[in-house]
């Protein structure tokens, strides 16, 4: 088994790096707090100054523009307090001005420092003076814009006897904010829920505040903020176990442990190599390079047919049609290896684990990584570290459990059985791979009936091979069926029959997050048997002969097209930033939207647009475009897609899901994988009750 894998290294020696996406960035404005003199007597006025000094190449959005045009401006909101209330209106000191296409308008900002003062009137001796901020910092390079909070507290000024008047009270909270409307604001910054806290692009709770504090700056940290980081990521860690594209990895784990010596051993080292593997690769290679190669090694043909290639040979010998042999001189340095303790062949068995689940758990891990990007050392290493060691478990565990098989009495080469079985599920899980190449491209060779009818035919004949009546090379003779076999057979079989229905339509939602979309099917019975089929769109809609929607919801796959639509409807948007390749995305369409409380609500009070990121599909080269964000030539319909949702919407995980106005801007906080449908009608209620608001 060690030539097993020092033929994959070879094999993955051909993919070259590996790399994240992006998640998210530290604050970019660093504040400070100070009075405008330092001495005043009772009664009178000062100046509060908020002043903030700026990274390198950023620039953070004034307060006196249009608070509808789309970007966030910045806020001051006081507390209840009675030594003090607010005079006149928040003052931006000498804002420069541009227009900003993406905005539409002219906007006012400040870059390198910023300073805005408001005059308030002190009513008590001591007067405690706090509130927060809210605010969006964008890069003149990238074009990446970045929300911002932070609480801030004025302290140090003396009080000197004498007053010019009378105290006031003054029992309101006083709010100092241009815009009139805080909905606006409000929508951008809206806090995420804990299971969408990953895929957002903001950690609030985790920016550093800077803070004048008599006389002296300091710099802190929430204590509990980086714990709960690191728990977030370990329940993440949790939560790609259960996607699909982790199950190919099992197989090869259990067959390569139950022939190791010194299992204990090894099995507690392939759980180290996944965590540093995770951590090192992961945090290091995705300040190289940044969340292009990641998109490569999710969707690429080359990548997935690889990978798709490796399975299929490895199916085929656990079925015993032949054993990888390679040249002499690699065999012999690798088995020197194996001698020394063949901890290489444990050490690539990790690094095949973190390359082949990556396009299930890319989106999941690049929300860890955007600290990486912009210039984080200490929070990415811990995200990842925690991600990972929730992920290494188990597979630790599978590599244990063998050692306890083999320390079982052995009777008539059932060990050979397991690797047969083994063998199977390889066959049929490399059809996964290749699926993804075909829907990315467009092939259309292995739509979802050809694809159910090679798994009909490959659990078929396990079922088959499970009551003795096919045996391979290296099997013994099978004398009667035990009933563990029997059992195990009759669960494949069970199995077989609930797939045959999908041939001619049944959703299968059980298997969502496998097969191709129910729109890749030629001839869907369910919907001839019912009378739903929809009648072809009068409307010619951009790449409308590429895509399709799901359960024949009307939509768009180009948002200039579907905004236009939904001014000319008076509807809200509904935005499906979504991928060929996404399983988790399939299984939201095939478990949350058809169930009825959703679907009326995508049907009635949205206009969709699915926006598909890995889509390779190129463009015309008049549209092709620079982007702002990583000043890369942006070809096809998902880079374009892909670089959409980076710029505008601060994210880059798929599922995305973002409901916004007739202008793009964003109604309420966005969701992303979350199976239960209640959630999801009551995000989708918000939005419909925020843009009856505007």
């Amino acid at each position: 088994m060690n030539r097993y894998f020092s033929f994959l290294l070879g094999l993955f020696a051909l993919a070259g790096n590996l790399s994240f996406a992006q998640g998210i960035q530290k604050d970019k404005a660093h504040w400070t707090y100070t009075f405008s003199k330092n001495e005043i007597k009772k009664g009178e006025t000062v100046d509060l100054v908020f002043t903030a000094v700026l990274d390198n190449d950023w620039y953070i959005y004034s307060s006196d523009f249009d608070p509808d045009l789309g970007p966030m401006l910045t806020t001051f909101a006081f507390e209840k307090n009675k030594t003090f209330e607010v005079v006149g209106k928040l003052k931006p000191q000498n804002p420069k001005q541009k227009f900003e296409e993406i905005w539409g308008g002219n906007v006012r900002y400040f870059d390198k420092k910023a300073v805005f003062k408001q005059t308030v009137k002190i009513l008590e001796d001591n007067p405690v003076i706090k509130g927060s901020s809210e605010y969006q910092t964008c890069s003149h390079t990238s074009g990446l814009c970045i929300p911002g909070n932070q609480d801030f507290e004025f302290k140090g000024l003396k009080i000197i006897a004498g007053s010019t008047e009378n105290s006031t009270d003054s029992n309101t909270e006083a709010t100092v904010a241009t815009a009139p409307s805080e909905e606006v604001a409000g929508a951008d910054s809206a806090a995420t829920d804990d299971n969408e806290a990953l895929a957002a692009t903001t950690d609030s709770s985790t920016a550093v505040s800077t803070i004048q504090s008599e006389g002296n700056t300091t710099e802190s940290t929430g204590d509990g903020s980086l714990w709960g980081f690191a728990l977030a990521a370990f329940l993440s860690g949790l939560v790609a176990l259960l996607t699909p594209c982790v199950f190919p990895i099992i197989p090869m784990t259990v067959s390569y442990f139950t022939n190791q010596e010194g299992g204990k051993v090894k099995a507690l080292v392939y759980g180290i190599s996944i965590i540093l593997i995770y951590t090192l690769i992961g945090t290091v290679v995705s300040r190289i390079n940044g969340p292009a190669f990641a998109n490569f090694l999710s969707t690429h043909w080359f990548p997935n047919l690889l990978f798709f290639a490796i399975f299929f040979v490895f199916g085929l010998s656990f079925l015993g049609l032949f054993e990888i042999v390679l040249p002499s001189g690699f065999v012999n340095k690798m088995d020197a290896r194996a001698d020394k303790g063949g901890y290489a062949g444990v050490f690539f068995m990790a690094f095949t684990l973190v390359l082949v689940s990556f396009s299930c758990t890319g989106p999941i891990v690049g929300s860890l990584l955007v600290a990486s990007a912009g210039g984080e050392v200490v929070k990415p290493i811990i995200g990842m570290a925690a991600f990972s060691a929730a992920f290494a478990i188990p597979f630790t565990l599978f590599a244990l459990f063998p050692q306890w098989l083999k320390s079982l009495p052995k009777s008539g080469g059932w060990l050979n059985t397991v690797k047969v079985v083994l063998g199977f599920l390889e066959l049929a899980l490399a059809l996964k791979f290749f699926s993804i190449a075909d829907q990315v491209y467009h092939w259309r060779l292995l739509d979802r009936e050809v694809y159910l009818a090679f798994w009909i035919a490959i659990f078929g004949l396990l079922g088959f091979y499970l009551l003795g009546k096919i045996r391979t090379p290296h099997d013994s003779p099978l004398e009667k069926v035990s009933v563990p076999r029997l059992l195990l057979s009759i669960v494949t079989f069970t199995f077989v029959i609930y797939m045959i229905p999908g041939m001619w339509g049944a959703p299968l939602k059980a298997l969502a997050g496998y097969l191709p979309p129910q729109s890749t099917i030629d001839f869907d019975l369910s919907k001839r048997a019912t009378g739903a089929l929809k009648e072809p769109s009068t409307v010619s809609k951009k790449y409308g002969d590429l895509f399709h929607l799901p359960h024949d919801l009307d939509g768009f796959f180009d948002l200039k097209e579907a905004l236009a639509h939904a001014k000319k409807v008076n509807k809200p948007v509904f935005i499906d930033f979504t991928g060929h390749g996404c399983v988790n995305c399939r299984e939201m369409e095939a478990r949350v939207w058809p169930e009825p409380e959703v679907l009326k609500r995508l049907q009635n009070d949205y206009v969709i647009v699915a926006l598909y990121v890995d889509d390779k599909t190129e463009l015309p080269e008049a549209e092709w475009y620079t982007s702002s964000y990583d000043n890369k030539v942006k070809k096809t319909i998902g880079a374009q897609n892909a670089d959409l949702q980076i710029v505008k919407y601060n994210n880059n995980a798929q599922p995305h899901y973002c409901l916004v106005d007739h202008e793009g801007n964003l109604l309420v906080a966005p969701k992303n994988y979350d199976r239960s449908a209640a959630s999801f009608a009551k995000f989708l209620d918000s939005g419909k009750a925020e843009f009856a608001k505007k």
